[in-house]
């Protein structure tokens, strides 16, 4: 019996015909959040899985590489693009397994291998959801998108022609650099990965809402990033004890949350009260994103006998239900929220998937020159009741009903 169960947790003592174990990923170090935002001091492990292939030193691999200056450079603007003609920072090497993860916060090649592992991590959910793998809009120009880590006093971000450029916020610190923000970093890929998946105006974009939905899908990629880290999870739940549902015109959810993803998706605004300017056009959309992934998220509490809240006796439950009955109706189950927790986190996982999964795919039903938030509510529907959505698709709607969208 002992030979027999080494075997079994020792594959490869096992004698001839051991199976080889299967590549599991690259390992990173990455921060869901700034590391002063209180609980997210210390960064996550993150595997960047096999279909990245070999990452080499930079780091880079066949569709992304980090070119690092030695000098200041300015950012890019047409007519120029990359690849960076200077000269460059000593690559960040992987160690002799061949992971990153052993560069640490505040060594030299720290903000290399951080900005390439939050990109690559959007880059490899946002593929999950779309089953497929996701073609750069700039190809066959170039073959890989150039990250850019810091470019010293541009109080800046930007994503464009083949490049994704990380500035840094003044005062200067250790903090400071955006390539040390995944929220910056995934807002960015965001834009990226949605002009390679709907395509570039041939016009000016003039009577249609293509920049309004660029800034709300970059800012609802960005939090889906977010909630794939069991850091962020784990604090948001234990915190709120499961209960999502705590929102009113006062923003009382977003008080509560130090994540700025969530802070800047949980509003009460509908289309009418917003201005034509781009990004505050894009908050009842990217909004109603959210109700629609807190809908499924209560939906499945429900269906699980983890919550004896019924969101489908709503049109709208956040706005509809009285803030005092929401937190009544998870009174009780807070006594006992440790017992339910992973239970909860799953929930909120499979939500997160469902929602994730329809948006990226209803982007193949959506015309660039063309596009209204009308016609990409229709879309994410029409994705939805084609995948994992259908058991919601009355709730989706009735999201995207109440912010005047359709």
């Amino acid at each position: 019996m002992g030979a027999a169960l080494d075997a079994i947790t020792h594959p490869e003592g096992a004698g001839v015909g051991a199976v080889l174990e299967r590549p599991l990923g690259t390992r990173f170090l990455v921060f869901p959040q700034p590391s002063f935002i209180p609980g997210y001091e210390k960064p996550e492990v993150v595997w960047i899985g096999p279909s990245a292939g070999s990452i080499l030193a930079g780091p880079s691999d066949s569709r992304i590489y980090v070119a690092n200056p030695i000098e200041p450079k300015s950012p890019y603007a047409a007519p120029y693009i990359p690849p960076y003609p200077g000269l460059l920072q000593p690559p960040a090497e992987p160690g002799p397994d061949g992971h990153f993860d052993h560069i640490r916060p505040g060594s030299p090649a720290f903000l290399s291998t951080h900005s390439y592992a939050c990109a690559r991590r959007v880059l490899d959910i946002c593929e999950s959801y779309a089953g497929r793998p996701i073609s750069w809009f700039f190809e066959p120009t170039l073959e890989r998108l150039e990250i850019v880590p810091r470019i010293p006093h541009w109080q800046n971000a930007q994503s464009g022609f083949g490049f994704l450029e990380l500035g840094e916020s003044e005062p200067e610190s250790p903090t400071s650099c955006f390539a040390l923000n995944f929220d910056v970093v995934a807002h960015e890929m965001g834009h990226l990965i949605l002009l390679s998946e709907l395509g570039i105006l041939e016009g000016d974009g003039s009577g249609s809402d293509f920049f309004s939905y660029h800034e709300a899908i970059a800012d609802f990629i960005s939090l889906l990033g977010l909630l794939h880290f069991d850091t962020a999870l784990d604090r948001l739940l234990r915190r709120t004890s499961g209960n999502l549902l705590l929102h009113n015109e006062l923003d009382k959810f977003a008080e509560l949350s130090d994540e700025k993803q969530l802070r800047s998706l949980n509003n009460s605004l509908r289309i009418g009260d917003v201005s034509q300017e781009v990004h505050d056009r894009s908050k009842p959309f990217a909004a109603g994103l959210f109700d629609c992934l807190i809908e499924v998220y209560q939906s499945l509490l429900f269906e699980r006998g983890l919550s004896s809240i019924n969101p489908r006796k709503f049109s709208d439950l956040r706005q509809q239900m009285a803030p005092v009955l929401i937190e009544e109706g998870f009174r009780a189950s807070a006594t006992s929220y440790d017992v339910t927790h992973f239970a909860t986190k799953a929930a909120l996982q499979e939500a997160r998937d469902v929602v994730g999964e329809a948006v990226t795919r209803s982007w193949t039903y959506l015309d660039p020159d063309s596009l209204t938030f009308e016609a990409a509510a229709s879309a994410l529907l029409e994705a939805a009741w084609r995948g994992r959505g259908r058991a919601y698709i009355g709730q989706l709607e009735d999201c995207m009903r109440w912010r005047g969208i359709l």
